[in-house]
This record gives structure tokens, sequence and C-alpha cells, in this order.
């Protein structure tokens, strides 16, 4: 666990931070909020951030938000000042800490942090057998591809490899290429040189330098350009990158995993992946099977996720009935763990009886799971074939060519569940042009679905 304090160092939150090194943490420490940030943007990399709450945490998150740094914020003050908590909350801040806190308090926010997002749960054999494949690759150099759908836990599968790992002490850093503009992902992986280009006021160590040592996770990487694959494919063979406007090569010691959703050898074909890359980041595959593929691990987590999220929300928690787990069983999960995981979420809230039941079930729209459209399809030909009858009975006389692009592109979005790139495949346009459109749109005032969700019914 690496934290990074931000503050004076004496009195309280001086003990705090002796208390989280006795606990195993890798602790440094920057006097003000500018400092933190250089200090972040210099590839010092943490996992967690403790800031005294007398600092401007908006500004800490949001200066890590600019920087697209995704390390959670942890306010620390003396005492319990409802006031100051609630602002640093409203800030930003994941957790507040009041001061003096007891190495148990400590302890157990480490932990948090440590665990959050990367359990993995599981009792189905398919998964079974992905986890024994990993266990024996871990220890490995090899460079791993992680593939399966949208959803199926292929950052988590990629975290369980780095913690079974000989470089499980070393920074684990992840970078989705999916999510970083095509202009920016150069300077984000291979960091740049003072006044390389507009806008850069300061080196910036790119993530191959801060995972140096570790483990570097190319999320998405079917998304990335053909010229920044060459100086991947380069980096990874030669071990070496170079810097945006740089003059010299930087050695670095990393294991590369990459996930993608698409089928990269389909990519090849197509010209929009090099072949070349794909045989050096593809020497251990490991599929992830969906979640429908592995009926087992729907109950298992179901319940995982609905002691979780009453945990979180400060709900009794309630067992999942026989009728609800036939229910989940019977649906398609097209969104596989991460649609699962938001519909127990909702559940949780819902639920009003001694156990959840069917009727709190539902989708992000309100539908109820169990609907006719939302059973597991049984013949894939029939599914097509009403999905077809539906779209050339939607009425489209009258209607303006723009009003219709907006729907299509948005029902596509909805129907990928606010994925991007998966909706850009299907629409057949870039991911830079589909993120235009969807810019255009929320500023028209219309509601744009995030990862995992669907609009609201309207």
């Amino acid at each position: 666990m690496r934290l990074l304090i931000v503050g004076g160092l004496q009195g309280q939150i001086g003990l705090a931070t002796k208390i989280a090194m006795d606990k195993g943490a890798k602790v440094t420490h920057a006097m003000d909020i500018e400092q933190a940030l250089a200090t972040l943007r210099g590839g010092i990399g943490a996992d967690l951030v403790f800031c005294d709450v007398g600092l401007d945490i908006g500004a800490l998150v949001r200066g890590l938000a600019a920087e697209r740094i995704c390390t959670p914020v942890v306010a620390c003050g003396i005492g319990t000042d409802t006031r100051r908590a609630v602002e640093a909350i409203r800030a930003g801040a994941k957790e507040y800490l009041p001061l003096p806190a007891d190495a148990e308090l400590i302890a157990a926010v480490l932990a948090a942090v440590a665990d959050e997002s990367h359990q993995l749960v599981y009792e189905d054999e398919a998964m079974a057998a992905v986890l024994s494949l990993a266990d024996q690759i871990a220890g490995s150099e090899a460079s791993i591809l992680v593939t399966g759908e949208s959803g199926t836990g292929k950052e988590v599968l990629a975290r369980y490899v780095h913690r079974k790992s000989a470089r499980n002490d070393k920074p684990f850093i992840s970078v989705n290429c999916a999510a970083i503009p095509e202009n920016l992902l150069e300077s984000e992986l291979f960091g740049h040189e003072k006044g390389a280009f507009t806008g850069a006021i300061a080196r910036r160590i790119g993530k191959f330098e801060e995972a140096n040592g570790g483990t570097l996770l190319l999320d998405e990487i079917s998304e990335m350009d053909a010229r920044l694959q060459a100086k991947l494919l380069r980096a990874i063979q030669e071990r070496e990158i170079d810097r945006v406007g740089g003059t010299k090569p930087v050695k670095v010691d990393i294991r590369i995993i990459a996930t993608s959703n698409r089928d990269l050898a389909e990519a090849v074909k197509h010209g929009t992946f090099r072949e070349d890359l794909l045989y050096r980041l593809n020497v251990v595959n490991l599929r992830l099977p969906a979640l429908r593929e592995r009926p087992k691990d729907i109950r298992a987590l179901a319940h995982h996720f609905a002691r979780k999220y009453a945990e979180a929300n400060g709900v009794p928690y309630r067992s999942i009935s026989s009728q609800t787990e036939r229910l989940l069983l019977g649906h398609y999960w097209k969104g596989n763990v991460r649609e699962l995981e938001n519909t127990i979420h909702r559940a949780v809230l819902l639920a009003s009886g001694a156990e959840i039941g069917p009727e709190a079930i539902r989708l992000p729209d309100g539908t109820q799971v169990g609907a006719a459209s939302t059973i597991m399809p049984q013949n894939p030909s029939v599914q097509s074939a009403v999905v077809s009858a539906t779209a050339v009975t939607r009425g489209l006389v009258g209607r303006t060519v723009s009003d219709v692009e907006r729907d299509l592109i948005l029902d596509t979005l909805d129907h990928c569940l606010g994925n991007r790139t998966h909706a850009a495949n299907i629409l057949g346009i870039s991911i830079r042009t589909l993120r235009n459109k969807l810019r255009e749109y929320s500023d028209s005032g219309l509601s744009i679905p995030n990862h995992g969700e669907q609009r609201a019914a309207g």
C-alpha cells in the first residue's frame, strides 16, 4: 500500500502516519496540494491520499482528475467536526477520518482500499479453470492477454495475477486506452518533457515509468491507434521508452497485461491491429467466460453484493429468496458481473421484506427482471428476428436525419449499458466521433448513460 500524506506532519496526522507505516504502508509526504500533485505527476504513485481537512480538498480532487490520476482521497481532521466532514465529502473525498484515529480504524481504511473492486468471488468450475491457469503462469514474466465480454472482470483478474506474481510488492498501474483521447494517450503512457507541446508546463512521468518494477495493465488495447501500437511494440521489445519531446530513451522493467473485449485476430485481419504486437501481448491468453456461462457464480456474486451494499448503505442485510435466485439465473446478463452488481445494489435499496424478493430485481429503467425482453434468449435466431422487426417498425417518416441519428446512437449506447467502445463498434463510427456526438447531446440537456448504466425511463 502506497500512502501519500498531504499536510503538516506535526500533531495527530503525524501519529496517523506512524500507525499507517506500522501497518505496512509505504508513506510519502507533501506539505500542500501543489506539492502533492507535483509528486504524483513525477511518477511517485499512491494508492491512497490522506489529506489535512484544513487544505483545499476540492482543489486536490480536481487536480487528480485533471491529471487522470485515479487515487481516492481521505480527509483527516481533529475531532468529529461534522461541518468540515460534510464539506470534504462534498468536495470529493472518499471518507473522513477523525483524529486521533486508533490503529484498528486506520488498518480498516487501508484494507478497504486494498480490497475495493479487487475481490474475486467465484464458485463455478468454468471460473475455477481460468484461475488455475492464472495461478500457473502468474510467477512468470510472460505478457498476458485477458479477453472476455465487457463487465466480466478482466481488470480484477489482472490484479489477481499481479498479486500472485513476484512483482506483488511493486506498483500495479492501469491505463484505459479507450477512455483517454488519442492525442493524449502517448503522453499518458510514455510521459513528456517540459515544453514538448502546448500545455506541457512541466515534465510528466508516464505510466510505463510509474509501473517500473511492477505490472502495467493496458485496458481495452484494441482502441489504440496504429502509430502508437508501433511505439508500444518497441517499448515491449527493447524494455525502454521515449518520453514525448525527450532526447534519450528511458529503461523500464515491467510486465504487460492487456485486455480486450474484441477479437484481436479479427482486428489484425481488418488492418486495425498489428499482428506482431498481438504476438508480443498474447503469450498467454486468459479468457473470462461470460457470466451466463458460469451460473454458480451468479448465485455466489449475488449474495456477496447483497452483503456488500447492505453494509455500505447502512441497511439491514436481507438474504436472497430462492425465487429471486431462479430469476437471476434465468436472466441473460449482457452486462455480466457489472450489470449483476448494479442490479443487486438497486435491490438492496428497494427490498422491504425479510428477504430480497423478485419485485426488487429491476433494470435501470424500472423494468422488472423476468419480463419477456429480459429473459435469457433460448434461440439466437428468434431473438435476432425480434430485434429486426422492432427496428423495422420504428416510425421514421416525418423525422429529421439528425433526430434519427441521435436516437440510434443513444439506443445503441443503452443496449451496450453505456459502453462507448461497444457502441462505436456497432454503429461503425470511431470512438472519437461517438464522444463528440455524446458531448453535443449532453450540452443540449439530454441524459447520457455512464458505463454500466442505461438512461432513466422518460
